[in-house]
């Protein structure tokens, strides 16, 4: 006589789902991006193996502040990665554990320390440069021109430059907030025909039964087939395809970060510049090039997509706001 398995009866089925799981889903209904994922999921991993594999259902506001403390004494984080542990516990309790941990008065603080950004003048600019080609020298270049930060650059699709009204639309930048900033007039050109090179590949990519580019995943649930589109395809492109570990299919994704980090680095050494520099140095430098150019502070505000306006010019905190306006901002590039 055969029986009927309920859900009930099978073990497997109704067990509850495992603590990261729950942790990885609460992430994902709320559209916060992969990184921000991967880095939440490691800090509560540390923290439970800190406290030698307990459930963080039995452990609460000490075990935190202990935990956090631990970081600063012994670890020696900066600040910022302190306070990314902390935000990725208190999102496990309110958002996972369902709970309220209250304040925290007992943890040690990582000291922020106050350092001034490094920018390279124009001449130096200009060195660096010398020593880059094909596409690095070509993200550098907007980097500097446009204030871009290395990731937002290298996130950009095809939809996001504007030839006629000379601008690059920032998508989901940091804090999830849309901006526009220009771009300039002499990178016009080597984009040009940059983009005719990539829509070469991704025509190639097409016959082939691929050019595929990932897609948020809201969008590809609209738009099924928005993937494949010219317009949704990186502007930097990376050399080969992967497979998408939740979906299954192969995407070309964008050109990942390290590669125009070591080139950046290799030609900050040939060009002879005794400064710590790297790709984020471009863009102090845009900002600095564009005080000095007198241009109004808030204009500068908004290109950058910094929410405060102390983070703009963290050195000149008391600089004369001009109210110039954001008309008719030239790029440092153009000055080049």
């Amino acid at each position: 006589m055969s029986q009927s398995i309920t859900v009930a009866d099978n073990p497997v089925a109704s067990r509850p789902p495992k603590l990261l799981d729950r942790v990885q889903a609460a992430i994902r209904v709320r559209h916060y991006s992969r990184r921000t994922e991967a880095a939440y999921v490691g800090w509560i991993k540390r923290y439970i193996f800190f406290h030698h594999v307990r459930h963080p259902d039995q452990m609460g506001k000490p075990e935190i502040e202990q935990f956090l403390s631990h970081l600063a004494v012994q670890g020696r984080v900066s600040a910022s990665t302190q306070n990314q542990a902390f935000h990725a516990l208190l999102f496990l309790d309110k958002h996972v554990l369902k709970r309220d941990i209250g304040l925290l008065e007992g943890v040690v603080r990582a000291k922020r320390p106050k350092r001034l950004p490094v920018a390279l003048p124009r001449e130096e600019i200009q060195r660096t440069l010398a020593h880059l080609d094909g596409s690095v020298r070509l993200a550098c270049l907007l980097l500097y021109g446009a204030g871009l930060r290395l990731l937002e650059c290298l996130q950009l699709r095809v939809k996001d430059i504007d030839f006629t009204r000379h601008e690059i639309t920032v998508r989901e930048g940091k804090g999830n907030k849309d901006r526009v900033t220009m771009l300039p007039a002499c990178a016009k050109q080597l984009l040009a025909e940059h983009l005719r090179q990539v829509r070469q590949l991704h025509e190639e990519d097409l016959r082939r039964g691929l050019g595929r580019a990932p897609l948020p995943d809201a969008l590809q649930r609209k738009y099924p087939n928005a993937d494949h589109e010219w317009a949704w395809q990186y502007v930097f492109p990376a050399s080969g395809h992967y497979t998408d570990r939740h979906t299954g299919l192969r995407h070309r994704h964008h050109l990942h970060e390290s590669v125009i980090q070591k080139a950046f680095h290799a030609a900050v050494r040939l060009a002879q510049i005794p400064k710590h520099a790297t790709p984020h140095t471009l863009r102090h430098s845009f900002a600095t090039e564009l005080l000095l150019a007198g241009y109004d502070i808030r204009t500068v505000q908004e290109l950058l997509g910094h929410k405060d306006v102390s983070t703009t010019i963290p050195a000149r905190r008391d600089t004369h706001v001009l109210n110039r306006g954001g008309k008719g901002v030239q790029s440092p590039a153009d000055r080049l």
